[in-house]
């Protein structure tokens, strides 16, 4: 494969806990394609309110707020899979995956203003082109013409686990079950919101990866990429 055959954008949508953010950083990183990982650009948001004390609750002020900054994610640097995430030029990449921010992305995540102002800036980022986003809604509403589509999903015992392990690996103490009940939370949140909703685009390849490695998960997608080169260029 090429990247005169490969698409120049990569969906992935799925989920909490799916694995999107792992996999879109291995495939990137097989590809050398960029990894936007969009979720943090709301977080961003989130972060910004709290540190402003705008009130979550404030649909107003806080689409005001995602409206007026400007979110850039770009690669830290050649040798790390991490981004440097700047809120009008400011770094803010460590405050993002706080508690607080945990809290609270999900509601920010579904105000409308909010997500027409990051869907803006995320298109801006895309048009890079070698890119592959991450999110739940790149598919339907972000990128809807991208050439290759990945809903990546799994079970809830599965991302349960896998979000635990996470954030015990973050030094925060967490049970089995309270991750369970945070992810069926959002699972809920994030499939019966009015703007974007979490579903399927009619176009995505869907791919379970309850029992797979990332290693195997991998595998899959660069199938699934082998295969659409093989279609453009037949």
């Amino acid at each position: 494969m090429t990247h005169d055959t490969l698409p120049r954008a990569i969906a992935i949508d799925g989920p909490a806990a799916s694995g999107k953010s792992v996999l879109a950083e291995r495939l990137a990183d097989a590809l050398g394609y960029f990894y936007l990982d969009t979720g943090l650009m709301y977080r961003a948001v989130t972060n910004e309110a709290l540190a402003r004390g705008i009130s979550i609750d404030d649909e107003r002020a806080v689409t005001d707020l995602a409206e007026s900054v400007e979110i850039n994610v770009t690669p830290a640097n050649h040798n790390t899979k991490h981004c440097v995430v700047t809120l009008d030029k400011r770094d803010v990449s460590r405050e993002l995956h706080r508690p607080e921010v945990d809290r609270n992305v999900s509601a920010v995540s579904a105000y409308a203003g909010v997500r027409n102002a990051m869907t803006t800036q995320q298109r801006r980022i895309a048009e890079r082109g070698n890119v592959i986003l991450a999110g739940r809604d790149i598919g339907t509403v972000v990128l809807p013409n991208a050439e290759c589509k990945i809903f990546l999903t799994a079970s809830v015992d599965a991302r349960a686990t896998r979000r635990m392990q996470d954030r015990l690996a973050r030094g925060q103490q967490v049970t089995f079950e309270q991750m369970r009940q945070e992810i069926l939370k959002r699972d809920e949140f994030d499939s019966s919101r009015s703007v974007a909703p979490l579903r399927a685009a009619d176009d995505a390849v869907i791919l379970d990866n309850s029992a797979l490695t990332i290693e195997e998960t991998v595998a899959r997608v660069m199938q699934i990429l082998q295969a659409h080169t093989q279609g453009t260029t037949s």
